[in-house]
């Protein structure tokens, strides 16, 4: 039983990594290249799946009616076990060709949807082999044997036939510069962009309606509002560099959090396959995530275009902006709040621009250190949930004393700690949805996670107060926070984090708020993207959209009077 578990668990590890080589064309299918792979994440399936099958084994043991002894290498066993792995092989490929439908290349797509049919095919004729099996008996063992063989050969070596020898990226992994740039902007109005992780909706609705976020509330009274469909997976920097540029990741090159590294060598994976439990291989130490930089970009960001055209921006705490580019403004990089919580790196000038703020952003983060309320419980000592709210204060703050010193006519400010909040603390919040949470655990930590929604309230607050007569409030949520499954939240006990409540792996709508007097007064407006963004933000100020973007401008958040007189017009691209 062992030894043919182990057999079966080959050939199902062989098609996780037909996956793995399928989400990631670019790597080669050279035999050397190749055995970090095998031997890193191949060995790891193989492992867990001998167990799981030899477990089959078992308990069809203990139920058979008759005596079970398979041979060492069972055709019996294996031809039954081989139309499961390869039907489970093609619905496992199937799934994720719909979840990375936004993330993958059209070409890429089509090769996978083949693989999986191809597997499809090789599930139909282990059920054929195994009939003719017991048709015919004992004469024709050999046969069949040669047959499975033959066919699992066949299921491996027709996907990765179909996906080729690896395509290198097209593009070259940085921004592009513009040699030519379209007219400066038609309107000197100011954007306020409030960008937040993991934001709800629902959540702020209900909260607001109690009077409790009240100027999330005035927004939603006076203001546009629509959901933001996301991107899967959705980690942060993906989906607020789908935001920032209005194009998919097939364009942006950012396609997860960042590149995965084998531990023993072999060419970074972008891409994890999901429903198989493939970033267990992160957290057991197989793989090592290297989070992408500023020169990962393949196309230029909002801040990089509106520089070029002669527009001040600000940008604080947005990801994949270290080393930190050249503005006509001021850019706070994520990864300085990263380094300055260690005093002894907080004068880490490549996060910055221009160099010479690190002064004010030092006095902006001490400051918040001081004033900060404490959002999270005395009796909580864990320092990973410390950290949000400070990061979240210190931003704030930056954001600030920046615009104070050097107004901008854009500015995008970044909070991030709803995210881990969510993930740890919505059972609290949304008791009635979980249905174990005690009063005294309601009591104690019901509001930690609206005290976080609180300093993203009094920003918009000050937002609000600032604008002028023609300037527009934008309060964007890349993706948003639903509680975990009943069954996701037994198996997170058994073999993972028991604390986890909060989940975004089905990529929950995130939302956009618009306000201002040129928003229009609709509470809910047809459902939006990420990539909408831009083209809607390039609109108002009177600039044309690349054609080469994906997302489209989103007149209807605006009053009819404002866009009778502004038609749409574009340029083929901002990338020169």
């Amino acid at each position: 039983m062992l030894s043919n578990s182990l057999v079966a668990a080959l050939l199902a590890a062989a098609y996780v990594d037909v996956l793995v080589l399928q989400l990631n064309p670019a790597l080669p299918l050279s035999p050397a290249r190749l055995l970090p792979l095998v031997t890193t994440v191949g060995l790891f399936y193989a492992v867990h799946l001998t167990v799981i099958f030899y477990m089959l084994l078992v308990v069809r043991h203990l139920f058979s009616t008759d005596v079970f002894s398979p041979a060492w290498l069972s055709v019996g066993v294996l031809v039954w076990f081989g139309a499961a792995t390869a039907a489970a092989g093609a619905a496992l490929i199937w799934g994720n060709v719909q979840t990375f439908t936004l993330v993958l290349e059209p070409a890429t797509t089509r090769e996978m949807t083949s693989g999986a049919l191809a597997l499809v095919g090789a599930s139909a004729l282990f059920v054929c082999v195994a009939l003719a099996r017991a048709q015919f008996g004992p004469r024709a063992r050999a046969w069949c044997a040669l047959l499975v063989a033959l066919i699992a050969g066949g299921s491996i070596a027709a996907p990765l036939a179909r996906r080729g020898r690896g395509t290198p990226p097209l593009l070259e992994a940085h921004p592009i510069d513009m040699s030519a740039a379209p007219g400066a902007a038609e309107r000197s109005a100011r954007v306020v962009i409030i960008a937040l992780d993991a934001g709800s909706l629902e959540f702020i609705t209900s909260a607001a309606a109690e009077g409790r976020l009240p100027n999330f509330g005035r927004v939603l009274d006076a203001g546009a509002v629509m959901h933001l469909a996301t991107l899967h997976p959705t980690s942060a920097e993906a989906v607020w560099t789908a935001v920032a540029t209005g194009k998919w990741p097939q364009k942006n090159g950012i396609r997860s959090a960042g590149d995965y590294r084998l531990t023993r060598g072999g060419d970074p994976i972008q891409l994890l396959p999901d429903y198989c439990f493939a970033h267990s291989l992160v957290r057991l130490g197989f793989l090592v995530q290297e989070p992408y930089t500023s020169a990962s970009l393949r196309t230029r960001p909002l801040w990089s275009v509106l520089s070029t055209l002669g527009i001040s921006v600000g940008v604080v705490g947005w990801p994949l902006t270290a080393p930190a580019p050249s503005v006509r403004g001021y850019l706070v990089s994520d990864a300085y709040r990263r380094a300055a919580s260690t005093r002894s790196e907080v004068d880490n000038a490549s996060a910055v621009y221009p160099a010479d703020i690190q002064a004010d952003v030092a006095a902006a983060i001490d400051r918040a250190a001081a004033e900060r309320a404490d959002v999270i419980p005395a009796a909580t000592v864990d320092l990973r949930f410390e950290t949000p709210g400070r990061t979240d204060r210190a931003s704030d703050r930056i954001a600030e004393a920046l615009e104070r010193s050097r107004p901008t006519q854009v500015s995008l400010v970044r909070y991030q700690s709803l995210d881990l909040i969510g993930h740890y603390f919505l059972r609290f919040a949304m008791p009635s949805a979980f249905g174990d949470v005690s009063d005294e655990e309601r009591r104690r930590f019901g509001g930690v996670l609206e005290r976080h929604y609180a300093v993203i309230d009094e920003a918009i607050g000050r937002a609000i107060a600032a604008l002028g007569p023609e300037d527009l409030l934008l309060v964007v949520s890349g993706y948003g926070m639903e509680p975990l499954g009943l069954g996701k939240r037994l198996l997170e006990r058994a073999i993972g984090d028991p604390e986890v409540s909060g989940t975004h792996e089905t990529a929950p709508d995130g939302f956009l708020m618009a306000y201002g007097a040129p928003a229009a007064k609709a509470r809910l407006l047809a459902r939006a993207s990420v990539v909408d963004v831009v083209p809607t933000v390039l609109y108002f100020l009177g600039l044309p959209i690349g054609r080469d973007m994906d997302g489209y401008a989103r007149t209807d958040v605006f009053q009819r009077s404002f866009t009778e007189e502004r038609p749409i017009t574009f340029i083929p691209t901002y990338d020169r």
